[in-house]
Order: C-alpha cells, then structure tokens, then sequence
C-alpha cells in the first residue's frame, strides 16, 4: 500500500515538475536571453533535484529516485519551454 502511494506522489511530482515549469519558461522567462541557453535545463534540473532531495527524506513513501525523477522533469519542462518559444508553436499547454 505504502509503495502505491510513493509511487502515485512521484507521478503527481514528475507531471506538475514539468507542466509547470514548461509554463514558466514559456509565459515568465519568454524574453530572457539565459532561458535560451542549452545548458539551462540542466542547471534547473539539478538544483530542483537538490531542493526536493529534503523533502523526499522526510516523506517515507518516497525514496530518492523520486528527487531524481522530478529534477529530470523540470529540466525537460525548460527544455521544451525554449524549444516551444523558438519554434514560436504552442506545444502542450496554451498560454
């Protein structure tokens, strides 16, 4: 039981990580020239896996694979914001 609900909070986490900073970069970050670079994604990933590295220790349903997952989430959210702005398409979410 324990191992569904870790595994249903890392889902909810992985999915708004990603829609969430998707819009960010997209509505927030449209005319930032940092948000363009390419090694963006990956500075935002890892420093939203260092942030939610505490909060998953705390939480025993979780584990730390759950951080992980959710710093790959909000790097790819920013990677395909910029995609989506450079493209100049609405992807996934409409403004």
């Amino acid at each position: 039981m324990l191992g569904i609900l870790g595994l249903a909070l890392t889902g909810a986490a992985v999915v708004i990580g990603y829609v969430n900073s998707r819009h960010f970069v997209r509505t927030r970050l449209r005319y930032v020239d940092a948000a363009q670079r390419r090694i963006t994604p990956y500075i935002s990933g890892i420093v939203a896996a260092l942030v939610a590295a505490p909060v998953v220790w705390l939480l025993p349903a979780v584990g730390i694979g759950a951080a992980l997952l959710f710093g790959v989430a909000v790097g790819t959210g920013v990677a395909h914001g910029a995609r989506d702005i450079r493209k100049g398409t609405a992807g996934l979410l409409e403004p």
